[in-house]
């Protein structure tokens, strides 16, 4: 299993615009990509922070997801919210 932890930053006063961008984004990998185990978003502790918490079964699924095109749209949509570019820490599971 591959996670993924991806904290994004969104500009002030964007936070309910970002959120219904990145949910619609939450409800199409959780129907559409079978190889994703875990895709969920999250606040974090500091106002305007969200972190998705992402979960793959392999590193296809992983590239499958990047190439969606719910992925790519949803995402640049997104982007116009965020202050600047996530910050992303790419796991492996220990087995």
């Amino acid at each position: 299993m591959l996670g993924v932890v991806a904290t994004l930053k969104v500009k002030a006063g964007m936070e309910k615009q970002f959120e219904a961008v990145a949910k619609e984004l939450v409800a199409k990998v959780n129907a559409n990509e079978p190889g994703c185990k875990l895709y969920a978003l999250h606040t974090g502790e500091t106002p305007g922070t969200y972190v998705f918490m992402e979960r793959y079964v392999d590193q296809a699924a992983v590239e499958a997801h990047r190439a969606t095109e719910h992925f790519k749209t949803l995402g640049r949509k997104m982007g116009e919210f965020m202050d600047g570019r996530p910050d992303v820490l790419r796991l492996k599971e220990v087995e």
